[in-house]
């Protein structure tokens, strides 16, 4: 069985973040990255969508950023960072924090 579900990662998250997820997706397998650096990469941006549906506070604003990852702001990141921290370990966020990077890239050519 592949370790990547797509389908799995993506439950919880709005229809335009599964969208981008899928095409990201599609754009790191012709990139010929291995599957659990893709699986890697596509949990983080689908886990920073579900935190910003689930943790909106009135100071980081996170409706519309929860909704379309294009909408997404340092602050929100930031918060989504240290509450990695807080709630697994520093090294899983810097893990995290590599995946987001490489996504909120490609999103910026899209």
């Amino acid at each position: 069985m592949p370790l990547l579900d797509l389908d799995k990662i993506t439950t919880g998250v709005s229809k335009t973040w599964e969208g981008f997820l899928r095409d990201w997706d599609r754009s790191l397998r012709a990139g010929n990255y291995p599957e659990t650096t893709r699986y890697n990469y596509l949990l983080a941006a689908a886990q920073l969508a579900r935190y910003l549906n689930e943790n909106a506070t009135p100071d980081l604003e996170t409706e519309d950023a929860a909704e379309d990852p294009t909408e997404v702001t340092r602050a929100h990141v930031e918060a989504f960072q240290g509450w990695m921290i807080e709630t697994r370990s520093a090294s899983t966020a810097l893990n995290k924090h590599k995946g987001l990077q490489q996504f909120f890239k490609w999103l910026m050519l899209v």
